[in-house]
């Protein structure tokens, strides 16, 4: 059995995918999904995403609020509210990303802070977002001792050093189906190094479609092309990643039930 370690199914374009949510749900058991990690990225959709997966046993949330979808200072007090409700397995998706907001720096660094501190007092895992951010994003774990929190990586795409340093400090990397694209060697070489016990592998759905469902929307069910390009390269079975990725997820979000 797999597991889907981040997707946004409140984003999923149920039209555009010609599919109920119901329907997204049987395609994944389909392919061995057993669970779902839905991932907030708004503080102030996090109830209507909540509401959307309540009947569904086989997904849990996350709460945080994305560096990307900031509209102003993210409330310390609101954000550890949320996080403290029993059905809140993780916080985020936090982090930082320079690549598309290098002006908002300093507020994104603020955020990325107090989410810290919330998944500290609340003791439950950081979902983080990284890009072109490596040494400050590290730096920030550091210094506000994220190591007690503990937590993933997601849609990993930086340098395997980067990989290495926040795996020094306790963290999983996730791999998404970028690692499918023509162009992501550099990846690829750092997938191939990975210790296999800190691995996790995810949809980011309704984003970056793996091959050979490139341009297509996203859905869990994809996260079988994940698992299928990693064991290819790694040289394993798909039955034993799957393995492998599933007991790490659940060894890392220890709030989540086991086949629902």
């Amino acid at each position: 059995m797999f597991v889907d370690s981040h997707c946004h199914l409140d984003r999923l374009e149920l039209d555009k995918l010609g599919m109920t949510l119901q329907q997204v749900m049987d395609a994944a058991l389909a392919q061995r999904i057993e669970h779902m990690l839905c991932v907030s990225v708004s503080l102030a959709e996090f109830a209507e995403m909540a509401a959307k997966v309540a009947e569904y046993p086989q997904v849990s949330v996350s709460c945080g609020e994305h560096p990307l979808h900031q509209t102003g200072t993210v409330d310390p007090e609101q954000l550890l509210t949320l996080c403290q409700s029993a059905k809140v397995v993780a916080v985020g998706e936090t982090g930082l990303d320079y690549f598309y907001a290098p002006e908002s720096k300093l507020a994104q660094q603020q955020a990325f802070v107090s989410h810290i501190e919330v998944a500290r007092k609340v003791k439950k895992p950081l979902i983080i977002h990284t890009r072109d951010a490596r040494s400050d994003t590290i730096a920030l774990l550091k210094s506000h001792q994220g190591d007690q929190a503990g937590g993933v990586l997601h849609c990993f795409t930086e340098s395997y050093e980067m990989a290495r340093a926040a795996l020094d400090l306790g963290f999983y990397i996730s791999i998404s189906g970028i690692m499918t694209f023509r162009n992501a060697d550099e990846l690829r070489a750092v997938v191939k190094k990975l210790p296999l016990d800190r691995l996790l592998i995810e949809t980011d759905s309704p984003y970056l479609a793996p091959v050979p469902f490139r341009g297509k929307t996203n859905q869990p069910a994809y996260v079988t092309a994940v698992a299928e390009a990693i064991s290819e390269l790694r040289g394993i079975s798909v039955d034993s990643l799957a393995e492998q990725t599933t007991e790490n997820f659940y060894r890392l979000f220890t709030l989540c039930n086991k086949a629902a």
